[in-house]
């Protein structure tokens, strides 16, 4: 089993940065790779970003040249860092453990609860 908690969430003005982190624990060896996921009121959850953990990383188009995502293996934590934050990225933010699978990331049923943030304009 694997256990993930997000945190670093909140509310911010539009074009500024926030770093969320998502902490890995119990079987964090069986983890090939982790995902960001966001879900905005009304809306379907979308992959934002994820990385491998040979460092392998795809973005979001909407997303790409803002957000990076980044992990420490020691720590077993991945960090998404967002900057020039929009109002249209208010959101919950999910991590997620999964795998890349016929060149995508493939979710795997392991989630965190989420962390809200919110981008005021």
């Amino acid at each position: 089993q694997v256990q993930l908690v997000e945190s670093g969430g909140g509310l911010v003005q539009a074009g500024r940065s926030l770093r969320l982190s998502c902490a890995a624990s119990g079987s964090t060896f069986s983890i090939d790779a982790i995902g960001w996921y966001r879900q905005a009121p009304g809306k379907q959850r979308e992959l934002v970003a994820a990385i491998s953990s040979a460092g392998r990383t795809n973005y979001a188009d909407s997303v790409k040249d803002r957000f990076t995502i980044s992990r420490d293996n020691a720590k077993n934590t991945v960090y998404l860092q967002m900057n020039s934050l929009k109002p249209e990225d208010t959101a919950v933010y999910y991590c997620n453990a999964g795998e890349y699978s016929g060149g995508g990331y493939y979710a795997l049923p392991y989630w965190g609860k989420g962390t809200l943030v919110t981008v005021s304009s």
